[in-house]
């Protein structure tokens, strides 16, 4: 039986599944290198939908909206709702194509979605009318929204804590290759039923130092907070994806606890390479600044300038799918390999890998045991209609 649980990340995943298993009775401690949020979950989009082809990923999806619906409605983050729009320009027939079939495949899950023609989405969405002249096909999702990320993790780590998990920043760790249940940290040892990496781009060689190997390759993306443009309208200026550009744009709220939106967030700016997660420029690329700024004024017909901008790392895997369960067949276990689509996913994935440590089933497209560890890919952003699945 799973009584003592170490989760090592205090990321969304890694609070989301401290909380879970704390709530259903275990001892869990949570170990931080930093703070809280200081990794992935903190240069996150914040974008949240259900608007995805897959069976598997639709349940999820379904899953984390309805928890962060909840932890809404208790006043604990704010769910801004807005429509998510992805489109394809003209001439790009193979993104168009690929933006009609993953609305056809959505629809097989009953997700509410529809195609616009350029006239339909100028007319729906007038903020986009300079894109729209531009435009091939569009989609539209309602079931969508945007949070921020940091508030969630503060959220979810103070139910952890109110749950009896023991949450400790400022801890860097080390597993034991000889001693599987084994934590180190600089002020000793302890002992755990079964450890969670849930480190994002460092979980490879927290596992690897372990002798446990995992196929994950860390990827530069970068993103910026633009200085306040004017009351914002998420009806009116939606979550927006162009797909033949390779970017997104968000409306973006100055403070994350329920103020004015008044800004836009903009990425994507991906290196499409391994990177070393402890020695990369986290700082975003002038070129990068200049383009987004270029695209906003394309899509939305406005001129923005850059309050702030950064580069964060994501995580790719073979297959595109994550790495969520058992990792090897010692009582270690992983959640990593998002592809961008990580935070959104987090109120069910945290959930469904603590439910896996405490003897219920895991994910099986997701089991880390699919791979050897050594396989060889080629790194492929996340955010893409490719594969008729768009995530952020």
């Amino acid at each position: 039986m799973t009584e003592r649980v170490a989760v090592v990340g205090g990321g969304a995943v890694g609070v989301t599944a401290a909380h879970d298993m704390a709530e259903r009775g275990a001892d869990v401690v949570l170990y931080e290198r930093g703070a809280l949020a200081s990794g992935s979950s903190g240069r996150a989009a914040g974008i949240v939908y259900d608007a995805v082809a897959e069976d598997i990923d639709a349940a999820i999806a379904d899953r984390a909206l309805e928890r962060f619906r909840a932890l809404d409605a208790d006043g604990a983050i704010d769910v801004r709702d807005a429509p998510y729009v992805w489109f394809a320009r003209a001439g790009d027939e193979r993104r168009a194509r690929a933006v009609r079939e993953s609305v056809e495949r959505m629809r097989v899950n009953d997700r509410d979605v529809a195609l616009l023609d350029p006239t339909e989405l100028a007319d729906r969405f007038p903020a986009l009318a300079a894109a729209a002249t531009d435009v091939r096909v569009a989609a539209v999702a309602r079931t969508a929204g945007f949070v921020d990320p940091a508030s969630y993790v503060r959220a979810m780590a103070e139910r952890a804590r109110d749950a009896g998990a023991t949450i400790r920043t400022e801890t860097p760790v080390s597993l034991s290759e000889s001693d599987p249940g084994a934590v180190e940290t600089p002020s000793g040892a302890d002992r755990f039923d079964a450890v969670l990496v849930a480190a994002g781009a460092h979980s490879k060689r927290i596992l690897a130092d372990a002798g446990v190997a995992i196929p994950m390759k860390p990827y530069r993306v970068q993103a910026l907070v633009t200085d306040p443009v004017a009351p914002v309208d998420p009806g009116d200026v939606p979550i927006t994806y162009d797909a033949t550009e390779g970017f997104y744009l968000r409306p973006h709220a100055g403070d994350a606890n329920g103020g004015s939106v008044n800004r836009l967030l903009v990425g994507d700016g991906t290196d499409e390479r391994e990177f070393d997660p402890d020695d990369y420029d986290k700082s975003a690329d002038d070129g990068f600044v200049a383009t987004a700024r270029e695209r906003v004024r394309r899509t939305l017909d406005v001129d923005v300038t850059a309050d702030r901008a950064w580069a964060g790392l994501c995580t790719a895997t073979p297959d595109r799918n994550p790495l969520l369960g058992r990792a090897g067949e010692e009582p270690r276990y992983v959640a990593t390999g998002w592809h961008g689509g990580g935070f959104m996913r987090a109120p069910a994935t945290g959930e469904r890998v603590a439910e896996e440590i405490l003897g219920g089933e895991g994910i099986d497209p997701f089991d880390p045991r699919r791979f050897d560890g050594d396989e060889e890919f080629r790194v492929v952003e996340g955010m893409t209609v490719e594969g008729m699945t768009v995530e952020e």
